[in-house]
């Protein structure tokens, strides 16, 4: 049998997970092998910057993605399937914050292939009673 030919610029690819977790606090990026048991590198808004009013800043996003993605790079993974969760629940709110966009813009911008994107934020199927009391929120 031919063993298929490889040129030069080919090479084999080594995917990954990226769960990125932004809430309007903080921006966690957590890189997995593809079945999410062993840990390949891991950062946080909170490693790169002082304030804690920065940590979820898109800044903060783009520099922990930087510090994931080298140490992703280092084991040899050069492709990444990307899972972003917002908080989510029956009481924290489904959007996600504002360093998601940013990270994922940082993780391609290292030359990581991107393979797919989707959203993995909890939904309640029922719910627990919301917060408000009887009468709901008086604004």
């Amino acid at each position: 049998m031919n063993a298929p030919i490889k040129t030069a610029g080919q090479e084999r690819m080594k995917w990954g997970v990226a769960h990125i977790y932004s809430s309007y606090n903080n921006t966690i990026i957590h890189i997995t092998d593809m079945t999410g048991a062993e840990t390949l590198a891991k950062a946080s808004g909170g490693m790169v910057v002082k304030a804690h009013r920065m940590e979820s800043s898109p800044t903060a996003a783009m520099a922990a993605a930087k510090i994931a993605g080298e140490g992703a790079k280092d084991k040899g993974i050069n492709g990444l399937h990307i899972r972003v969760r917002a908080p989510g629940g029956h009481n924290g709110p489904s959007n996600t914050g504002p360093g998601s966009q940013a990270a994922i813009r940082a993780l391609s911008r290292m030359g990581l292939r991107i393979g797919n994107i989707e959203d993995v934020t909890t939904v309640p199927h029922d719910r627990c009673r919301k917060k408000g009391g009887k009468r709901g929120r008086r604004v």
